[in-house]
C-alpha cells in the first residue's frame, strides 16, 4: 500500500490486497505503462504479483482488474478507458453477471431468471426497475457500469460496524476450561481492534460449533448475543460478559472444533448515548487498557495479557506449513550457503 501511495495521492485502502487509486490528473500519461510500472516496483521490493484495472468508476475498475487477472492479452494491466465502445461491450459479454461488484453468487441467480446473464445485459438494464426489485446499490452498480460515478473514493477509512474473531482448534475441544481460555483470547484480540478505531460496543456474540466434516461424532453449534448494559472497550469487562453466555450455552461431552466472538451495536466513543443507570468507564480502567495496548504494541503482542486467556493452549489452531516472513522478519531471510 506504501508503494501504491507513490503512484497517486488519492488512495482508498480497500482491503488487506486490494486498494483504488484516483488517477484523474494523470490523463495525459500513458496509463497502461504506469500501471505496468506499478506492478513491476511491487514484484521487485515485495515479491508479490499484482494486477491493475483502470475505468471510469470504481466498479468499471474492479471488473478491469478482473479481465488482468483471468486474461493474458492484457499482461496484468486491463485499461477499459482505451477501448472503444464497441470493444468494451464485446469483452463484457462475455463475462458472467456474478463477477460485478457487490452482484455474487446469490443475487446472481435471482438476475439470470430475469434474463440478466451477462455483464452487458446488466449494464443495458434499467436501473430503476432493478431498483424498485432489488436495491438501490444494484442501481448504483448498473450506473457506474454506465460510467456515471455513484461511488466516491473514500480517503479515510469508515470505522468498522463489526469485529470478529475466530479460529478453528487445532485438536478438538472437550471440557469448558480450553473453550473460556480460547474465548478469552478471541475477545481480547477484537477489544484490541475495537480500541483501535476509538469504538465501543454496545453488544457481545459468541459461538461454538463442532466439526461438519466429522458427520459421525454427535453435532452441536450454538450461539447468543448479550446486550451491555453500557457501551465498552474494556477488554475485562467484555470477557466477562462473554464467559456469562458461554457458560448459557456449553454442553459437554461434544468435540468443539471452533469458537468466536463478534462486537456489534458500535458507536465512536464521542457519541456514545447513556442513561441515568449507566456507568462509564472510570478513568483508571481507561487507563489501563491504554497501557495495555503501549506495551503490547512495544513489547510484542501479548506481552500483557489476562490469565484467563492459558498459556499452554494446546486448542490452538495449528500454523506448521505457515510460510516464513521473508520480507518482515530477519531470521526468515533465505540462506545461500
Amino acid at each position: 500500500m506504501s508503494i501504491l501511495r507513490e503512484y497517486s495521492p488519492d488512495q482508498e485502502v480497500y482491503s488487506i490486497d486490494e486498494s483504488f487509486l484516483d488517477l484523474t490528473g494523470f490523463k495525459s500519461r500513458d496509463l497502461i505503462r504506469h500501471g505496468q510500472h506499478m506492478r513491476q516496483r511491487i514484484l521487485r521490493w515485495t515479491g508479490l504479483p499484482v494486477c491493475v484495472g483502470i475505468g471510469a468508476t470504481k466498479t468499471l475498475a474492479k471488473l478491469a482488474n478482473h479481465c488482468a487477472k483471468k486474461r493474458l492479452v492484457f499482461n496484468g494491466v486491463c485499461n477499459f478507458n482505451t477501448m472503444t465502445q464497441l470493444e468494451l461491450d464485446d469483452l463484457l459479454s462475455q463475462i458472467e453477471v456474478g463477477e460485478v461488484w457487490g452482484i455474487g453468487r446469490k443475487l446472481a441467480p435471482k438476475l439470470q431468471v430475469l434474463g440478466v446473464n451477462t455483464v452487458l445485459d446488466l449494464k443495458l438494464a434499467n436501473p430503476e426497475r432493478l431498483r424498485q426489485q432489488f436495491s438501490v446499490a444494484l442501481e448504483k452498480t448498473i450506473r457506474e457500469l454506465n460510467g456515471t460515478v455513484c461511488i466516491e473514493l473514500e480517503d479515510i477509512i469508515p470505522p468498522k460496524q463489526q469485529i470478529m474473531s475466530s479460529r478453528s482448534f487445532g485438536q478438538s475441544v472437550r471440557d469448558y476450561n480450553s473453550l473460556a481460555e480460547s474465548i478469552t483470547l478471541y475477545m481480547s484480540t477484537a477489544a484490541v481492534k475495537l480500541r483501535k478505531q476509538q469504538s465501543l460496543a454496545g453488544a457481545v456474540h459468541i459461538y461454538i460449533r463442532t466439526s461438519p466434516f466429522k458427520p459421525d461424532n454427535p453435532q452441536y453449534s450454538n450461539g447468543m448475543t448479550i446486550s451491555l448494559p453500557c457501551p465498552s472497550d474494556d477488554t475485562r469487562q467484555l470477557v466477562n460478559f462473554a464467559l456469562w453466555g458461554l457458560k448459557q450455552i456449553y454442553k459437554p461431552n461434544y468435540d468443539y472444533a471452533k469458537a468466536g466472538v463478534m462486537l456489534s451495536e458500535l458507536v465512536t466513543a464521542q457519541s456514545v448515548q447513556t442513561d441515568l443507570f449507566c456507568v462509564q468507564a472510570s478513568p483508571k480502567s481507561i487507563a489501563l487498557m491504554t497501557a495495555m495496548d503501549s506495551i503490547n504494541r512495544k513489547m510484542g503482542k501479548e506481552s500483557i495479557k489476562l490469565a484467563s486467556e492459558g498459556f499452554k493452549r494446546p486448542w490452538k489452531m495449528k500454523q506448521g506449513n505457515k510460510s516464513p516472513s521473508y520480507t518482515t522478519r530477519w531470521r526468515d531471510l533465505p540462506v545461500i550457503n
